[in-house]
């Protein structure tokens, strides 16, 4: 098992997390964060803008994920690799983006 693998799968795993918000959003026609927007990450953009973020997002994860060494399902390591790199940038995602949608101090009903 080649160490250089596992960290590509971690950041694979991260940037397939990334790609969720961006395609969900850009899907659904709403503007989301993005590093293009004005100020940088914080303001919105586009739902078009959000599809193709999502969508380079998706490639430089699958790059990651399927074209370097050979990434198996059944390898505990190779899974827990990307799945680190998911749930990491996730908490981070969440922390970062919950300051402007609220999740950070969610209100009761």
């Amino acid at each position: 098992m080649n160490w250089l693998h596992l960290v590509s799968y971690f950041w694979g795993g991260a940037f397939l997390a990334n790609a969720t918000p961006h395609l969900v959003s850009g899907l659904r026609g709403e503007p989301f964060q993005t590093p293009f927007a004005t100020p940088r990450g914080e303001g919105l953009s586009s739902s078009t803008v959000n599809v193709l973020w999502g969508f380079f997002n998706v490639t430089v994860g699958y790059l990651l994920v399927c074209r370097v060494g050979e990434f198996a399902l059944l390898d505990t390591a190779d899974v827990v690799a990307l799945g680190l790199g998911a749930l990491i940038l996730g908490l981070f995602l969440a922390r970062r983006f919950g300051q402007f949608h609220g999740g950070n101090t969610p209100t009761g009903s």
